[in-house]
């Protein structure tokens, strides 16, 4: 799935730089959807070859040569837009109704 949309990543290895989503126009060869991405790892990068050097904007195609679709991101899934409409929604509700805490 897509990082952003949560649509299913349909392309063949090797994945181009300049392939998008078919949903969202998102790049798919970026940091986002790589299997060794991960927030929690030094550089965001669970490869310890790509953490020395590693993109300034995770969410852009780019020339790492370590990347390598995650499998996971081959089947759908909720991508971060729902999860951030959920939170804009919720968000919303609480300023209508003054629901601050």
């Amino acid at each position: 799935m897509c990082w952003y949309c949560g649509a299913p990543v349909k392309a063949a290895d090797p994945i181009g730089r300049s392939l998008q989503c078919e949903t969202c126009g998102k790049d798919i060869r970026s940091c986002r959807n790589c299997r060794f991405y991960g927030p929690e790892a030094a550089g965001e990068c669970r490869e310890p070859q790509a953490a020395a050097d590693p993109p300034h904007d995770r969410e852009r195609a780019n020339f790492c040569d370590w990347f390598s679709l995650d499998p996971r991101r081959r089947s759908p899934g909720a991508g971060q837009r729902k999860e951030k409409d959920g939170q804009d929604a919720r968000a919303a509700f609480d300023k209508l109704f003054g629901n601050n805490g």
